[in-house]
């Protein structure tokens, strides 16, 4: 009896235990899906239904239309983010590649400082370094283009990805290198046909996280970026007006920035946990 009653108490505690974790898991799943939910119904409601709570209502593309060619469109916005993006990445990974190499294969004087250094720029808070870019690119006349956003976003993403990237190098077998220059190998022909294979999943890592940042910058934009220049993020501030908020516009906006991201998140996820874990084992 005591066995039966010991197993009985044991079991119960288990599916207890199950029940908690199943409403904690909900709980957090109702916090995280229903802002995008919210979103997504109030792109598609007409802009004077914008807080109705009536679960019925038919769909418009009408906020679409406002930024899309519209009476707020955000057309150049979206290929400015694309362009400063897509260079962010393209230029930053061999700038990091190169450098991680240096880090991981070279035992210079001072590298291990170095490092250090250029891992603790990522502290420095943005605001703090915004007034300097300012005034820099104001002198040298590249205030409202992509190219200054672009050199911005680099000194935000080369010193990190260069830290990730020394990790993937650190676990290549160096064997391999030495193999290769017994072959005639030049240090190029060496980095471009077998480190870059090898290092493929980092790589993918840090191109993914160079674009997303590219992508969701909002602070430098802002203050280096006034009409030519303008990215998403930024132009999403442009529908806070005096009279009001658009939020039937805004949401629509909000989609459209989010669902690309939630496009390629789907088709990299599988690439990205292998890059991630290769680059956390040595």
């Amino acid at each position: 009896m005591t066995t039966r009653a010991t197993g009985g108490a044991m079991t119960a505690r288990r599916a207890l235990g199950s029940g908690l974790h199943l409403v904690a898991v909900l709980a957090i799943l109702f916090f995280v899906l229903f802002p995008i939910a919210w979103l997504a119904i109030t792109a598609f409601r007409p802009a004077a239904e914008a807080f109705s709570t009536s679960p019925v209502f038919a769909p418009t593309l009408e906020n679409f239309r406002a930024i899309i060619g519209g009476q707020n469109d955000l057309t150049a916005a979206a290929v400015n983010s694309v362009v400063v993006g897509t260079a962010t990445t393209l230029i930053s990974l061999p700038m990091a590649l190169l450098a991680a190499y240096a880090f991981s294969r070279h035992r210079f004087p001072g590298h291990k400082s170095m490092l250090l250094a250029m891992v603790a720029t990522q502290f420095i808070p943005g605001v703090a370094i915004a007034l300097p870019f300012l005034t820099l690119f104001h002198d040298l006349g590249l205030l409202d283009t992509r190219a200054s956003l672009v050199i911005v976003n680099l000194s935000l993403v080369v010193p990190y990805i260069t830290w990730l990237l020394k990790g993937f190098v650190d676990g290549l077998p160096i064997e391999i290198e030495e193999a290769a220059r017994l072959d005639g190998c030049g240090q190029i022909t060496l980095l471009w046909r077998v480190v870059t294979p090898l290092a493929a999943p980092g790589l993918f890592v840090c191109a993914v996280f160079s674009f997303l940042l590219s992508w969701n910058e909002f602070l430098f934009p802002t203050f280096l970026a006034k009409e030519e220049a303008t990215t998403l993020p930024v132009g999403l501030m442009t529908l806070v007006r005096p009279e009001g908020v658009a939020w039937g516009q805004m949401a629509a906006a909000g989609l459209l920035v989010m669902v690309p991201m939630l496009v390629m998140s789907m088709f990299v996820r599988k690439h990205f946990a292998q890059g991630m874990t290769m680059g956390a084992i040595k």
